[in-house]
């Protein structure tokens, strides 16, 4: 210990002479670092801020400011010396102070992505952020009169009348023909600055920059393809029965609209109407508070901050967004009390305290999560609570002969969800590849097949429409859904392992193993140190294959 310590001290006292100190080239990378930090702060905080407006309020003002910051951010990226720079420092500082090399890595890989010529990049930014305000403020019809989303949801949850379903699922797909233009535009800009970086496509380099590789991905998800084949098969026959028997048409002649949601990515499952009823009344957001403070981790602030009820010109969806990486956490929502919008209100807010817990004494670039997987994971962990029993008995102060009652129910639904969502997530992540290597192809063709072949659905007669384009996600989060499927592996392998902790210590796993780190670690390693084992899919493949 002595030897140790006097060689540490007499480094210290010769560091400049002796090279133990920083090198010339830690030094130069950390201040590149700083000075882009200083940069992108404000930015992406000004960018989160228009967004949140233009969500909030569909106002077109707010959607190009949003786009301006975002055009802004990349510009920061876009700039080639500093690419080069960080290139040869993700090479060489290897060994040098572990939270600096972490910043140069991910900063290489947001350089990586933006390396476009300012005025592509231009175009790129504007498209995008012009497409999804039409999308986001546009509002399909039904017989002429304008319906919300939660409307349609209603109607093909609810209805037994196979027109008026048939009405709410065309209209659910309006979107795609007013957007559908715009996204194979925006494709083909993004495959142009994909190429001129040495990429096939911009797929490839997009989940390369996410530190994924696209091959490993697609056949992961062909494996479990293979694997839940039979297990999909004798569930889709049993939900079949079940749809037709409710809407009163035989099995052959099911259409795509009498399924529980406009793309099929949603189980239609008995014991529903069961579990919205201990929904019905009660105070979502009340109930989301009390729950994450029981568990040592409380929401207020995020609460307060977040916008959770339906109105005009809003966005009908769900989100979570950080907006400075220092407690400003908000969630948009448009609750009901049902256990659909619980289950959401719980995934929302799993994304929030990823955010709101990660250590704030890390460098900016490190505040964030280890992977946009990783919080999927951790939301959706904690949405699938909404109708586990145990959970509801301690939250909702069910019954001991309920929570008996509907304990079955609730692990059938959740089974069959996560198997339904897991094939349609397929046709996500397999259709997404195919429109970057061919943009020109026939999109609408392709999509039925793969829709056909992963989910067992049938292209209604006669029908032409790019559905595809119904699904904002190819515009707002480009090569990003197969994360959704990837965050379902990482939940079940959490679940393995908090199996095995007391309750009142599962919040406490959260935020030492996961929340805290923050991106510090490469996803897997994270995984690794949180669970004992990187990601493995067995956990999930466990729970959706064995009865």
């Amino acid at each position: 210990m002595r030897l140790i310590a006097a060689g540490l001290a007499a480094c210290m006292l010769i560091a400049l002479a002796s090279g133990c100190g920083p090198s010339a080239e830690e030094k130069a990378a950390s201040e590149f670092v700083a000075a882009k930090t200083a940069e992108l702060e404000p930015l992406m905080k000004t960018m989160a801020l228009a967004y949140w407006k233009a969500s909030t309020t569909g106002d077109e003002a707010a959607y190009k400011e949003y786009a301006e910051a975002d055009l802004a951010i990349r510009n920061v990226y876009s700039d080639s010396a500093g690419f080069r720079l960080l290139a040869g420092w993700k090479k060489s500082l290897k060994k040098a102070d572990p939270l600096l090399f972490r910043q140069v890595e991910l900063l290489h890989n947001a350089f990586l992505i933006n390396q476009v010529e300012p005025g592509l990049l231009k175009e790129i930014a504007e498209l995008a952020a012009a497409t999804e305000g039409k999308f986001s403020t546009f509002r399909g019809t039904m017989d002429g009169k304008p319906v919300t989303q939660n409307r349609i949801s209603e109607i093909l949850k609810e209805s037994k009348d196979s027109r008026e379903r048939e009405k709410a699922w065309l209209a659910s797909k309006q979107a795609g023909a007013l957007v559908a233009a715009d996204v194979i535009r925006l494709v083909k800009l993004r495959n142009r600055a994909a190429k001129a970086i040495g990429y096939d496509n911009y797929y490839v380099m997009a989940l390369a920059a996410g530190e994924q590789d696209a091959d490993q991905v697609s056949g992961l998800f062909e494996e479990l393809f293979r694997q839940t084949e039979k297990p999909f098969a004798n569930l889709k026959a049993e939900i079949d029965s079940l749809v037709a028997g409710q809407s009163g048409v035989a099995v052959e002649k099911l259409e795509p609209w009498h399924y529980r949601d406009p793309f099929f990515q949603e189980a239609p499952q008995a014991g529903l109407e069961e579990m919205d009823r201990f929904y019905k009344g009660r105070d979502i957001k009340a109930l989301t508070a009390s729950y994450f403070a029981s568990i040592g981790m409380p929401v207020d602030s995020i609460l307060d901050n977040s916008d959770l009820f339906e109105r005009p010109g809003k966005n009908p969806h769900a989100f979570c967004t950080d907006i400075d990486r220092l407690g400003d956490v908000r969630v948009l929502c448009n609750i009901r009390d049902n256990e659909e919008w619980m289950g959401t209100m719980l995934h929302e807010l799993g994304h929030g305290v990823y955010s709101y817990y990660t250590d704030r004494n890390l460098p900016f670039l490190l505040r964030d999560a280890a992977h946009a997987f990783t919080t999927e994971a951790v939301a959706e962990y904690f949405g699938a609570l909404s109708r586990d029993a145990d959970w509801m008995k301690a939250n909702l102060g069910i019954s001991d002969g309920d929570a008996d009652r509907i304990r079955p129910a609730g692990k059938r639904m959740t089974r069959a969800q996560k198997l339904v969502f897991a094939r349609w997530d397929m046709v996500m992540t397999a259709f997404e590849r195919a429109l970057y290597e061919n943009p020109d192809q026939d999109l609408n063709s392709l999509w039925w097949n793969l829709v056909g072949k992963y989910q067992g659905l049938k292209k209604p007669e006669g029908r032409n429409a790019p559905d595809w384009a119904a699904k904002i996600h190819f515009v707002m989060a480009p090569c990003y859904y197969h994360n959704y499927l990837l965050g379902e592996m990482f939940a079940s392998q959490m679940w393995a392992k908090l199996a095995a902790i007391p309750a009142d210590q599962v919040g406490g796993f959260f935020r030492s193993r996961i929340f805290e780190p923050g991106t510090r670690y490469s996803w897997n390693e994270m995984i690794k140190r949180a669970t004992g084992e990187p990601l493995n899919p067995k956990y999930f493949t466990d729970e959706v294959v064995k009865e």
